[in-house]
């Protein structure tokens, strides 16, 4: 890696303070009746057998803060919690995907990483995901709102279930705390962190075209020659995030739906998280990358009432 190191090392970072413009499917409805969604979520839940098209129908289809109102209504209106009515009506994974509708972006964020590193083993899967994939600002969001949800700190719970190499970029990303223009001397590694880290992304992509003259292989062979495990998978989701964010995201709902059995919750957690966020974007990206649109992937690889809200989340065929 010493080459790597001795490339980055020469680096002076800038941050890019500038906000990311938005490209979601799911915005907010005109004409908004936060009564009328109420009484007809009450209706299809009371339903014999449950009404989950209503459901999806409404809730796939109203922004966060109007799903907010809804659940603010309906609480009035039934006497009950609608999260609490959700799980009662539904099960599987619709009803992971409208409970996680029912959060914010932030929220459903921390609660993904919380249920990763719960119980047994932790999923780092799912850690790499998320931490490696949102900007400094969406994770500035996530570890407020893991706090106030968790009553703990977010770098508290990644350091007590991860080691090594990986907890130091975990951490690194998520404290932020690295100053534009760090030299540092230390282990090759340190010095990939400490560059990673800093997460200007215009600055890092220049950086990753240069390196390609610089050095016989381009960033990404680089890595997968010189680190090893979540290490490597991080770095390798890090530059991905970097060069196109949302061609990462689509190439991890075309992988996850490729597989055995498809992984729905790697689906069901960038669906719910980027909807509001870039899920535009992604499709175009998906479109792009894969020959054929996100809309039909999903549904050919899903089915019943989970592949209706999923393509209404989509938002369209391309």
């Amino acid at each position: 890696m010493a080459l790597v190191s001795e490339f980055l090392g020469q680096l002076t970072l800038s941050y890019g303070g500038e906000v990311e413009p938005k490209f979601p499917t799911v915005v907010p409805v005109r004409d908004f009746d936060p009564e009328k969604d109420a009484a007809r979520i009450e209706t299809a839940i009371k339903t014999k057998g449950v009404d989950e098209q209503t459901i999806i129908d409404i809730l796939t289809r109203r922004s966060y803060e109007q799903r907010r109102e809804i659940a603010f209504i309906y609480e009035r209106l039934a006497k009950k919690d609608l999260i609490a009515a959700l799980k009662g009506a539904l099960s599987g994974s619709l009803e992971s995907l409208m409970l996680g509708l029912m959060k914010s972006t932030a929220q459903y964020d921390a609660s993904e990483l919380k249920a990763s590193m719960k119980g047994l083993g932790t999923d780092e899967e799912t850690l790499i995901e998320i931490v490696c994939s949102r900007n400094n600002e969406e994770l500035l969001e996530i570890k407020k709102v893991y706090r106030e949800t968790f009553k703990k700190e977010l770098e508290k719970d990644i350091a007590g279930d991860t080691s090594g190499d990986f907890a130091k970029l975990l951490l690194a990303l998520v404290q932020s705390l690295y100053e534009a223009g760090v030299k540092r001397k230390g282990t090759d590694v340190a010095t990939w962190i400490a560059i990673m880290a800093q997460r200007s992304v215009p600055h890092l992509q220049k950086v990753f075209e240069r390196y390609k003259s610089y050095s016989p292989y381009d960033m990404k062979e680089s890595i997968r020659k010189e680190v090893k495990g979540d290490l490597e998978k991080s770095f390798l989701t890090l530059v991905e995030c970097f060069e196109n964010r949302q061609l990462y995201f689509a190439n991890r709902l075309s992988d996850a739906m490729k597989s055995k059995g498809a992984k729905e919750k790697v689906v069901t957690r960038i669906m719910v998280s980027r909807c509001e966020v870039d899920l535009m974007k992604i499709r175009t990206q998906f479109k792009k990358q894969h020959r054929r649109s996100l809309y039909q992937t999903i549904a050919e690889h899903t089915k019943g009432d989970y592949q209706k809200a999923l393509l209404s989340l989509c938002g369209g065929d391309d």
